[in-house]
C-alpha cells in the first residue's frame, strides 16, 4: 500500500516542500530502504523509527518497504523527517487511516521511546505551509509557539508519535496554538542595558547616535578600559523597535540555525553578535558543506561587534567587504545554493597601538612608530573606507566616573533616531526601508546637495586628506544624517565639517 505525507526540507533558512512516499508491498522480506538523497542522519533514522513505532504500541512492517523523499535531486539532512516517515509507515501498513494527512506539513525528531524532540526551522516550515495553502503544521510542542507566529494556518503541538497518530486517526482532538504576534513582540521587546549607564563619552554617544540614525558603520579607537564594549552593546537600544516583518526574518535565521533560546518564540530585540577574533571566515560569513548562516547573518537587523579589530585575520576581515556592500551572503555548493540576509550595523573597536596607550595621557606608550604602522596596517584601506565613522574614545576622567547624574539615556537618543529615520522614509518613499548609509551613488548625487561653503570645505578635505571617491561619498552620507538629526532639509557647512571629523584614520592618529 502507498501513503504520502508532506514535510519540508531546510535549505539555508528557506523551507522547501518535501513529499514523503512510503510503499509497503506486502510481500518479500528486506531492510527498509530510504531513497531521495538522504544524508547519514536521515539514513540512520530508520532504526529510531523502528524503536519508536514499536514502543508506541504499533507493529513495524516486516515486508519490503521503500521510503522516497521527493524531490529526489534535493539533498535531505537532519532528523526532522523521523515523524513524517513514521506516520507514512503506519498509513502504508494500514495501521492508521486518515483523511487529513495531506492537509498538514509534519516534522519532528523521534526518540526511541516515541517522544518527539524539537527541530530547526519551524518558523520557515509554517511560512511554507502558508504559501502552499495547507491547513496547518504538526510540530513538536517546543516549536509550536514559534510556528504560531505565522497567521492563516493552524499549529498543532504534539509530544509523541502516539499523540500524532491519534490526532490523524481522529481519536484525539488537539487545540491549535493561538497567539497574537504583535502583542508578543511588544511585550518581549525589553533591553537590560541603557546608555544612561555610560559615564562621560558624550562625544562618542553623539557618533553612535549618528550611526543609528543613518545606519552607518562605526570604528571606535581608544585605550583599554574606556568603555568601547559597553557603548557597542548599547547601540541596539537606540535603534527603532523591530517591526513584525523584521522580527520574523531575524527569528527565521536563528530558528534555522538552531539558536533560539528556550522558551522564546520570537526574537523581539535587535541582536548583538560579538565573535572572538579567532573566528574563521566560514564561521563569520557562513559556509559548510551544507550551507549554514554565519555571524553576519545572525546579526541581521542588529549589530555585529568586532572587538580587537586588528587581531582578526586578514582573510576574515576581507570577507566582510562584499557583505557590507550587498547586505546579504550567497553560498554556493555543488548540490545547492543558499542566500542569507546580512543587513547589520558594523561596530568595530581597536586600540591605537599594540600596547594600547598611544593616545592615553595617563600611561606612556611603549610602541615604536614602525610597530604602530604595522598594527594599523592589519586593516586594509578598502575595508576602512567601508566604515563611515571613525571616532576616538578617550580615557574617562575620574570626576566623570564618579558623577552621580546619569548621562544621555537610550530613550532620549532613540526619539531623535526615530525622528531622523522618519525624514529618511519621507525622502526615499514608502516600501523597503532605506537609509542614508545605504544610499546608492545615484541617490547621493540627487538627494545631497551642498551650499557654497559646504562645497568648499569638502573640496579642501578631499585635497588635504587624500580621500578616495568612496570616502568622499561616506562623508556626504554622514553629513546628510547629521542634517536629519538637526531637522534640516539642507546639508550645511557645519554638517559637512562634523562628518569630516569622523574620518579619524584618514587624518591620522
Amino acid at each position: 500500500m502507498l501513503a504520502r505525507v508532506h514535510s519540508m526540507s531546510l535549505i539555508g533558512i528557506d523551507a522547501r516542500p518535501c513529499e514523503i512516499e512510503v510503499d509497503v508491498t506486502g510481500r518479500g522480506f528486506a531492510h527498509p530502504t530510504i531513497v531521495g538523497l538522504p544524508d547519514s542522519a536521515v539514513k540512520e533514522s530508520i532504526e529510531r523509527i523502528r524503536s519508536a513505532v514499536t514502543n508506541a504500541g504499533f507493529g513495524f512492517p516486516r515486508t519490503r518497504t521503500t521510503i522516497n523523499l521527493a524531490p529526489a535531486d534535493v539533498r535531505k539532512e537532519g532528523p526532522a523527517f523521523d515523524l513524517p516517515m513514521a506516520i507514512g509507515l503506519l498509513l502504508a501498513d494500514d495501521q492508521l487511516r486518515s483523511e487529513e494527512a495531506g492537509e498538514f506539513l509534519v516534522a519532528g525528531e523521534l526518540a526511541l521511546d516515541g517522544r518527539v524532540r524539537p527541530i530547526r526551522g519551524a518558523l520557515s516550515m509554517a511560512m511554507l505551509a502558508q504559501r502552499m495553502g495547507k491547513r496547518g503544521v504538526i510540530v513538536p510542542r517546543e516549536n509550536a509557539q514559534e510556528a504560531a507566529i505565522v497567521s492563516g494556518i493552524e499549529v498543532f503541538p504534539i509530544t509523541s508519535l502516539s499523540e500524532a497518530a491519534a490526532f490523524f486517526g481522529g481519536s484525539l482532538p488537539l487545540e491549535a496554538v493561538d497567539i497574537d504576534p504583535q502583542t508578543l513582540l511588544t511585550d518581549a521587546a525589553r533591553y537590560d542595558v541603557d546608555f544612561a549607564d555610560v559615564r562621560g563619552q558624550e562625544q562618542v554617544k553623539r557618533a553612535l547616535l549618528i550611526a543609528a540614525a543613518g545606519r552607518h558603520n562605526v570604528l571606535m579607537i581608544g585605550p583599554p578600559g574606556t568603555g568601547k564594549t559597553m557603548l557597542a552593546k548599547r547601540l541596539p537600544t537606540i535603534l527603532p523597535p523591530l517591526s513584525l516583518a523584521e522580527a520574523l526574518e531575524t527569528t527565521r535565521i536563528y530558528s534555522a540555525s538552531g539558536q533560539m533560546s528556550d522558551g522564546h518564540s520570537v526574537l523581539a530585540t535587535r541582536p548583538v553578535r560579538q565573535p572572538h577574533h579567532s573566528i574563521s571566515a566560514p564561521a563569520l560569513v557562513g559556509g559548510g558543506s551544507i550551507p549554514t548562516a554565519g555571524e553576519v547573518s545572525l546579526a541581521h537587523h542588529g549589530v555585529l561587534f568586532l572587538d580587537e579589530f586588528p587581531e582578526f585575520s586578514r582573510p576574515v576581515l576581507e570577507s566582510l567587504r562584499q557583505v557590507l556592500e550587498d547586505g546579504h551572503v550567497t553560498i554556493s555548493r555543488s548540490h545547492s545554493s543558499a542566500r542569507f540576509p546580512a543587513d547589520f550595523v558594523l561596530v568595530a573597536a581597536m586600540n591605537p597601538c599594540p600596547c594600547g596607550y598611544f593616545t592615553d595621557p595617563r600611561k606612556p606608550c611603549k610602541c615604536s612608530a614602525p610597530q604602530i604602522d604595522r598594527y594599523l596596517g592589519r586593516i586594509s584601506g578598502p575595508l576602512l573606507e567601508r566604515i563611515d565613522i571613525h571616532v576616538e574614545v578617550p580615557a574617562v576622567p575620574l570626576n566623570a566616573l564618579r558623577e552621580m547624574r546619569a548621562g544621555t539615556d537610550s530613550a532620549e537618543m532613540r526619539g531623535r533616531v526615530e525622528q531622523a529615520q522618519a525624514a529618511q522614509r519621507a525622502r526615499f518613499g514608502e516600501g523597503e526601508m532605506m537609509s542614508n548609509g545605504r544610499m546608492s551613488p545615484r541617490q547621493l548625487r540627487k538627494l545631497v546637495t551642498l551650499d557654497a561653503a559646504g562645497e568648499r570645505i569638502l573640496r579642501q578635505a578631499v585635497s588635504e586628506m587624500g580621500l578616495s571617491a568612496r570616502a568622499h561619498d561616506k562623508v556626504l552620507r554622514v553629513a546628510r544624517t547629521i542634517a536629519d538629526l538637526e531637522v534640516s532639509t539642507e546639508v550645511r557647512e557645519t554638517h559637512v565639517a562634523e562628518a569630516i571629523q569622523y574620518r579619524r584614520l584618514d587624518r591620522g592618529l
